[in-house]
């Protein structure tokens, strides 16, 4: 039999120069033939896998390019394909065909024939083809809550109660595999909601089970859960990452967990509270190391864009960004303080918690077990001298009333209310308690915001709307062209990719100040502004729509109250 050597010259990857040098190392080196070719140089992986499979009389081939069907695929578990490095490529009768960059292993492929009872067939690829092939056909399922599982067994479920005393902090997914099984268990939770997207992970117990789900792009999806048996294992291990008393089963906690993911620092904001079958667990994820968007990147249209910038540049007021949590607000702000962020401007903000670092921005973070609340913050930021304040939260008539004032000394306020929409902002802040002239005087202008699903860009197929959805799109002629995303692999088959802002910008006028001081109820202050031109969040949704960026449910999801 020809060496590898040999046939790679045959084979006119060498010349005979090459081969000589080759021929040579290794009488002297005594190294194995596939280590010297690489080393060398002289060839590279698929000219050494192809020499491999000829040698071997096995053929060779590229998984990445062969696009194998899903029912092929599912053949072979994922923790299979990844424990043998093996792809299944072809199915004919009773022969099932695995791509691998190990063929010399017969006892593994023995092994497999049996697990799948199929006759095994063997094809010779390269380790990154069948690397990059295991991340393309399996994902994120090479280390899946589901994969964990399979190695935890009944007998062994009273052992790990005990597991969760061990202090490990910080997520390292490349060594999940020699963690103990809880520790592996929660650690994949978490990376899997990172890779997913998510924003978000809920872990709910119920009589006889337990529900996981990820929030991606704002909506739920649920996710294979951890067993009932392994629940509170799974519950003490987060509650101890996040610095809680594991042993408190009663009262609501809070709690923050640091953890590197790919590379990446993320917190994550841990909030526990008892429910009638067990803790309910919301973590949610926050990315330190996120890019920034500009204002034009966010889904503003052209003229709420150019009003809000004139709001923002304002010498002093308050402007403020209403909306459920989850709606943008905090990246609403953040990308107008990166718009005001100059030398010649002092910009502090108190926040709870600091979700972004913005560089040249001095962050507070609220501590209500020291007294640090959004109040005492801010009395302590006026006295620091800013130009620019932010409050992450305006929450109670302390806070309001500090902020209030700071925006009648000489300071641009800009803070976040929870409120439907932006008429209703003032008169919430009414409700707290500040008189009429303040809140008319001291308020320039309210953003209401919401996020919607954009339309996968893959997967994005014309449709033709129904007589009611025309009729909601407030078009009397025909209309085509809309858009819907049919689903593929790259949203998950959901049909949708990423989120968008919907906007409904609140200018203050004399008019609307007058409505104010008249106590006139949010109803009255809408009609005032769609009249002097508002675009209400309905309808920057139906523009959207129109332009293929999302869809009509979407919009409705979001805008219906």
């Amino acid at each position: 039999m020809k060496n590898l050597a040999e046939i790679c010259y045959d084979k006119e990857f060498i010349d005979h120069n090459q081969l000589e040098t080759l021929l040579e190392r290794h009488n002297q080196e005594a190294a194995d033939w596939e280590s010297l070719l690489l080393n060398s140089g002289f060839v590279d992986e698929e000219q050494l896998a192809q020499a491999i499979s000829a040698q071997l009389g096995l053929p060779y081939c590229l998984p990445l390019d062969l696009n194998p069907d899903a029912e092929i695929l599912k053949l072979l578990n994922p923790k299979y394909a990844q424990r043998y490095r093996a792809i299944p490529i072809k199915l004919e009768e009773n022969r099932l065909t695995l791509a691998t960059d190990e063929p010399l292993k017969l006892e593994w492929f023995d092994q497999l024939s049996e697990l799948l009872n199929y006759r095994i067939k063997i094809a010779v690829a390269s380790t990154t083809q069948i690397t990059e092939a295991l991340k393309k056909y399996y994902g994120s399922s090479l280390e899946s809550v589901a994969a964990v599982l399979e190695d935890i067994h009944e007998t062994d479920l009273n052992q790990y109660e005990s597991m969760v005393e061990s202090d490990v902090r910080t997520i390292a997914p490349e060594s999940m595999v020699n963690e103990a099984p809880i520790i592996r268990l929660v650690n994949t939770i978490i990376s899997g909601a990172v890779k997913a997207g998510a924003s978000d992970i809920h872990l709910e117990p119920f009589e006889g089970e337990v529900r996981l789900r990820y929030r991606i792009d704002g909506v739920l999806q649920e996710t294979h859960p951890p067993p009932k048996t392994l629940y509170p294992a799974v519950a003490s291990r987060i509650k101890l990452m996040a610095g809680m008393d594991i042993t408190e089963r009663r009262v609501p906690q809070d709690g923050r967990i640091k953890v590197r993911i790919d590379q990446r620092d993320l917190d994550l904001r841990v909030a526990v509270a008892p429910t009638l079958y067990g803790e309910e667990i919301v973590m949610r994820i926050l990315n330190r190391e996120n890019i920034l968007l500009g204002l034009e990147e966010l889904g503003f249209s052209a003229e709420n864009l150019r009003e809000f910038s004139k709001l923002i540049t304002k010498p002093h007021g308050m402007i403020l960004v209403t909306g459920p949590t989850g709606s943008g607000k905090t990246t609403t702000l953040y990308a107008a303080l990166q718009r005001l962020n100059e030398p010649g401007r002092k910009i502090i903000t108190i926040e709870d918690p600091v979700e972004y670092q913005l560089k040249g921005v001095n962050q507070m973070q609220v501590n209500p077990k020291v007294n640090f609340t959004f109040a005492q913050g801010l009395r302590t930021i006026v006295r620091h001298d800013p130009d620019i304040i932010l409050v992450g939260e305006i929450r109670d008539r302390e806070t309001a009333d500090v902020a209030i004032q700071s925006a009648l000394t000489g300071h641009l306020v800009l803070a976040t209310l929870h409120t439907n929409d932006a008429p209703s902002a003032f008169t919430r802040l009414i409700d707290m308690g500040i008189e009429e002239f303040l809140v008319a005087s001291t308020v320039r202008g309210v953003l209401a915001q919401r996020l919607v699903r954009q339309i996968c860009p893959h997967c994005s197929q014309n449709y033709q709307p129904t007589p009611i959805e025309v009729e909601l799109l407030g078009i009397n002629e025909e209309i085509n062209g809309l858009k819907q995303g049919v689903g593929c692999e790259k949203c998950n088959f959901i049909g949708y990719r990423g989120q968008i802002g919907l906007f409904e910008l609140l200018v203050n006028t004399d008019e609307i100040e007058r409505l104010i001081m008249e106590k006139a109820n949010a109803g009255k202050i809408r009609e005032a502004a769609v009249a002097q031109g508002m675009i209400t969040l309905r309808k920057d949704g139906l523009a959207k729509v129109r332009a293929g960026i999302t869809t009509l449910s979407e919009v409705i999801r979001v805008t219906n109250q």
